[in-house]
């Protein structure tokens, strides 16, 4: 018998544990922390997003929070919340958020395994939706 039909009409099979978005390294909570801290209003985390636009045609977008959308993804790690816009989820799956500081430039980078290339200047990026098993 197959475990469906072991299953009472009341029972569920059990589900899979989703996949986590994105994670952050110790350094990218520390810096979002810090902005959070530092804002002028309320803040409930940051909004992660993907626009279209750019040299290789997507780029990656970073925004305050003011408010949790019913359509948003949340990811805590490291004590930050980090609110995933439903549209940009299967571009960012398996996403290292990480943040970089050197004399030049300060900014978040993102580990992508789901970017097929990126432009020169480094401003966009080309994503294609990841692949699920199962």
């Amino acid at each position: 018998m197959s475990e469906m039909t072991q299953l009472s009409n009341t029972e569920k099979p059990a589900r899979r544990p989703r996949p986590q978005v994105m994670r952050l390294t110790d350094a990218a909570a520390t810096r979002v922390k810090d902005l959070m801290s530092r804002a002028d209003s309320e803040i409930v985390g940051l909004r992660v997003g993907i626009k279209n636009g750019g040299c290789a045609g997507q780029s990656y977008t970073v925004e305050y929070a003011h408010d949790l959308k019913a359509s948003d993804e949340v990811i805590e790690d490291k004590g930050v919340k980090i609110l995933i816009d439903p549209k940009a989820v299967l571009f960012l799956l398996g996403t290292e958020m990480d943040y970089k500081a050197d004399r030049m430039q300060a900014q978040f980078v993102f580990n992508n395994p789901n970017q097929i290339s990126a432009c020169g200047c480094g401003e966009s990026v080309e994503l294609q939706p990841a692949k699920i098993d199962g």
